[in-house]
């Protein structure tokens, strides 16, 4: 596999894993932009979202899904050759609701790899001066061996395919 040439291979590649993964994809879940090792999303408003809706406040289930498919996203642009990664932990400060009726941003890069974590930090916000959400999650690397034949292959097939 000869690779990512350029953020719109990472792009696309990120936005193949995205819409693997059930859940994000019904929920409409977009890779807006990827600059390794960062990634954005947009998570576009829609009535299944409320976990409030007396008030019209989104859950927080869904702020905790979509931070951390971002970060892990993230992670897949972040290290040399992608790898499985799982979850090895999440902490979300969440700062303020987020409202019915307007999408939902977001963004996530890495901060730091060691041979067996990869650090990563992110954030959610309607509005860009006013986050609704951030975290910072770490994942468990469990290297090449562990990493199914094909992945990176996987994630990059096609390219030249305008998907979206």
């Amino acid at each position: 596999m000869a690779g990512p040439t350029s953020d719109v291979d990472w792009q696309r590649a990120i936005a193949r894993f995205v819409t693997a993964v059930p859940h994000t994809r019904d929920l409409g879940l977009t890779v807006e932009a990827v600059e390794p090792p960062e990634v954005r999303v947009r998570l576009p408003w829609q009535p299944v979202l409320l976990g409030d809706p007396v008030r019209g406040l989104i859950h927080g289930g869904v702020l905790s899904m979509t931070l951390d498919t971002l970060c892990g996203a993230s992670v897949l642009c972040g290290l040399p050759r992608p790898e499985v990664c799982p979850t090895l932990d999440l902490r979300i400060d969440h700062l303020r609701p987020a409202v019915a009726g307007e999408d939902l941003f977001g963004a996530a890069r890495v901060v730091h790899i060691t041979d067996s974590v990869v650090f990563t930090e992110g954030r959610l916000w309607q509005d860009a001066a006013r986050p609704v959400a951030r975290c910072t999650a770490n994942f468990v690397r469990l290297g090449e061996r562990n990493t199914p034949a094909g992945l990176a292959e996987a994630l990059f097939a096609g390219e030249g395919t305008d998907e979206s």
